[in-house]
């Protein structure tokens, strides 16, 4: 299994930094740090959890005085690696449990501006928004416009209104109005980095107000590749859900025109830890545009079922069009799914819309 992110913060780790703190603050009390971080508590913890236990330990040893503080980081932050690393985020975690006070109001977001591309401040902005939302985002409007790749994507993976591992932002969830300025500025930003992040934040925005997003999609699309690009990764769950606006928007039309035939399983069971393979055949009559996904209803461990939809691919069928697919699917446990035993069923979706159906059975390993 590969190791967990949050275990990139142990012992070996945790005192490297306190040497290097160390050489910049020699009062910095290097084992006092460590045994308060690494507790009891320590191996129960998830990894925001141990970012936040280390941002509190820094406040304890770090100078009382919150600049002097900041000043002693400047010097440490500039020797690990950017954010693409990821290891050094309790330092913006640091600025959001010490920072947020008004006179050290511009001291944090100098901060936070030089942090962001050793260690994402995605999650320390947000307190900062609950705070004084108004503030808050002129300030990321004012980030958005920012030459650093870095700290434009701070901008919109800020606020993001369902951020993973991050403060819900219930405002935004509500009325997220606040957030569509920022987007705006950065819909055809030159960075990949930058137009994931807004393609995300656009997806977190369909799940609670799809309508406003099947607008926005309308009014961006067809002008820029790089704004194309958001849209289609910004829709991905409208797409799922068989969202007809936007299936229509992306050309993924004329389903009932096509012939899916043979769709068979390789068994009617599978153990968990193997896979299920399935078959089907499809032609299309005249050209088509085709969105190809199937979806699982997994039986949970409280007896119901909740459907996940795998795309398998999109493709262009030219008129009397023909093609065999043969795929896999796992039933491997992971960090983000657990199997159980049951019937559980899979779907086949063509552009949106149910074709067939077929029960198999989930058995535990052996």
């Amino acid at each position: 299994m590969a190791a967990l992110f949050k275990d990139r913060f142990n012992y070996e780790s945790l005192h490297k930094l306190a040497v290097e703190i160390h050489s910049v603050y020699k009062e910095f009390a290097i084992d006092d740090f460590l045994k308060s971080t690494l507790d009891e508590t320590w191996d129960c913890l998830e990894f925001k959890q141990r970012v936040m236990q280390i941002g509190v330990n820094l406040g304890k040893y770090l100078p009382a005085d919150y600049k002097t503080a900041i000043h002693m980081i400047d010097q440490v932050i500039m020797n690990y690696n950017t954010c693409l690393d990821g290891f050094v985020i309790f330092f913006p975690a640091f600025v959001e449990l010490f920072g947020r006070d008004k006179e050290n109001w511009d001291v944090s977001m100098a901060a936070l501006e030089r942090y962001t591309p050793y260690a994402t401040a995605e999650f320390a902005v947000r307190s900062f928004i609950i705070d004084d939302e108004k503030r808050m985002m002129e300030q990321m409007a004012a980030w958005a416009k920012h030459d650093n790749e870095h700290i434009r994507r701070l901008a919109s993976e800020g606020c993001r209104p369902r951020l993973p591992w991050g403060q819900a932002l219930a405002s935004f969830q509500k009325d997220p109005s606040p957030v569509l300025s920022i987007l705006e500025q950065l819909k055809a930003d030159p960075s990949p980095y930058v137009r994931k992040s807004v393609a995300n934040n656009l997806n977190d925005i369909s799940k609670t107000h799809p309508d406003l997003v099947v607008k926005i999609a309308k009014s961006w699309y067809g002008k820029d590749k790089n704004t194309d690009w958001i849209v289609k990764h910004g829709c991905r769950t409208l797409l799922k859900k068989g969202n007809s606006d936007v299936l229509g928007l992306f050309g993924f039309v004329d389903a009932e025109c096509l012939k899916v035939d043979d769709f068979l399983l390789g068994s009617t069971s599978v153990l968990i830890g193997e896979n299920l393979t399935f078959s089907f055949k499809i032609e299309a009559p005249k050209e088509t545009k085709v969105r190809l996904e199937y979806g699982i209803d997994y039986m949970k461990a409280n007896g119901r079922r909740n459907r996940k939809i795998f795309q398998i691919s999109e493709i262009t069928f030219k008129e009397n069009g023909k093609k065999v697919y043969t795929k896999s699917h796992s039933f491997a446990d992971v960090s983000t799914r657990k199997h159980y035993p049951g019937i559980h069923s899979i779907t086949l979706i063509v552009n949106g819309c149910e074709r067939s159906t077929l029960n198999f059975e989930v058995l535990a390993a052996k």
